[in-house]
């Protein structure tokens, strides 16, 4: 007898084992999943290592251009490049945010 979702009376062993198996009509579809394979890693300093993935075909090579070696939110490294001064620009604009203003 069912109540709910729950079976009941609770059954152990062997039959809770076999009540607990998924048919062969509800099994996992072929062909619909993607294709699951080996992909080599090439980091920014040469070092290499393998990986699987989805992505691209068995066997190939992906080359980083930036990696946690490299990129300075890892390194802790920050460099400021001042592109047509966009920076003094950036800080000119926002100078006065956080100050105190008295009321006249």
């Amino acid at each position: 007898m069912r109540r709910g979702d729950v079976l009941w009376p609770p059954i152990h062993g062997r039959a809770a084992i076999a009540a607990c198996r998924i048919p062969e009509s509800r099994a996992m579809k072929s062909d619909t999943h993607p294709a699951y394979h080996e992909l080599n890693v090439i980091m920014t300093d040469g070092t290499t290592f393998t990986t699987r993935t989805c992505a691209g075909k068995p066997g190939d090579t992906l080359r980083l251009d930036i990696d946690p070696k490299s990129h300075p939110a890892w390194t802790g490294v920050q460099r400021i490049m001042d592109t047509g001064g966009q920076v003094a620009k950036f800080n000119k604009k926002f100078a006065g945010i956080g100050t105190i203003k008295k009321a006249p």
